[in-house]
């Protein structure tokens, strides 16, 4: 049974510019202690689809749709009722340590807070609490340096200190926006271990954002691609890996540097993302795809089932066998 249930999720901002359109009806299903991994360029509607979900969108934005959490709606719940959940049962990892952290409170009053409101432990309790957290993500003298204030650790450290905050109350989904960004590749392996032993001992599911799709390989079950604020294909990763069946995906996977191959071009995907406030009226990737067709223009792709697979789905009006007939081997991971 799904613990989280999201249905056509849509985001809009209303802007002096008119409406943008970040999130296009989104929908996707997350099982206890699975991770699905949110992938896409910069704008696509990543961080926006779990905001909304959050209830932590701007103030000029609006969501739409369903967010059902064991069967509760989060975008239609009372905020009183809603922060009993944020931060206990789902909490998140935000992509920007340097403005996440409440710059005139030190970490341990930021750390002990959390526990002494969801899970009502006693200011020493909390303390010690936070500091084996502190130990577990690496950040050496735990006990000296949690009471230092935010200004006084370095970018990776700060975003540890993040890490070490959405883990406090054991939840039961883990949002990470990016969590590795400011991490050097030895923390970040110990980061994406600590993810994965709390996964196994608390059955925690999670959704991973980012951009590195390493990260998502070797972290992540399934894989949903967005781009233009739509999916554009949704699977698991041995399908989103080895049998990509989108055009984007397969852009996304040509842009990987290869180990196996020396001195070998990378494949770049041509153009920019499409104005959110003045989406395409069809397919939002027709502009850069090298297989547009004229219904590609005109009109918005359903999202199906891919051939011969239950769990893959895919946005395009090209077939399978078109388009895995025209590509180059070099575009394969």
């Amino acid at each position: 049974m799904s613990i989280l249930q999201v249905s056509d999720l849509g985001v809009t901002f209303h802007t002096q510019d008119g409406a943008v359109n970040a999130v296009n009806g989104i929908s996707f299903a997350l099982q206890a202690g699975q991770t699905l991994g949110i992938v896409g360029e910069s704008g696509s509607g990543k961080s926006q689809t779990v905001l909304a979900m959050m209830g932590l969108l701007a103030k000029n934005g609006q969501a739409s749709g369903q967010v059902q959490y064991h069967g509760q709606d989060l975008l239609t719940m009372p905020t009183a009722q809603l922060n009993k959940i944020r931060g206990d049962r789902i909490a998140m990892i935000f992509q920007d340590p340097m403005s996440s952290l409440n710059p005139y409170l030190t970490i341990e009053r930021q750390m002990t807070e959390v526990l002494e409101l969801h899970k009502g432990l006693s200011r020493r309790a909390a303390k010690a609490h936070a500091i084996s957290l502190l130990d577990a993500v690496r950040i050496p003298e735990a006990a000296r340096r949690i009471t230092m204030y935010p200004h006084e650790f370095s970018g990776g450290m700060r975003q540890r200190v993040m890490i070490a905050m959405a883990l406090l109350c054991e939840p039961e989904v883990l949002i990470a926006d990016e969590p590795t960004t400011a991490l050097d590749v030895t923390v970040q392996a110990q980061i994406l271990n600590l993810l994965k032993e709390l996964q196994r001992d608390f059955d925690t599911a999670i959704i991973m954002i980012t951009h590195d799709l390493g990260v998502v390989a070797g972290l992540c079950e399934q894989v949903m691609v967005l781009y233009g604020g739509r999916i554009m294909e949704y699977g698991s990763a041995e399908d989103i890996f080895y049998q990509p069946s989108h055009p984007y995906t397969i852009g996304l996977l040509g842009a990987l540097p290869r180990l196996d191959q020396e001195g070998g071009a990378l494949i770049s995907i041509p153009g920019n993302p499409p104005n959110m406030a003045q989406l395409p009226r069809g397919c939002p990737f027709a502009e850069r795809c090298s297989y547009q067709q004229a219904r590609c223009i005109n009109d918005v792709p359903t999202l199906v089932n891919k051939p011969g697979s239950a769990s893959a789905w895919r946005a395009c009006h090209l077939a399978v066998n078109e388009l895995h007939s025209t590509l180059p081997e070099a575009q394969y991971v």
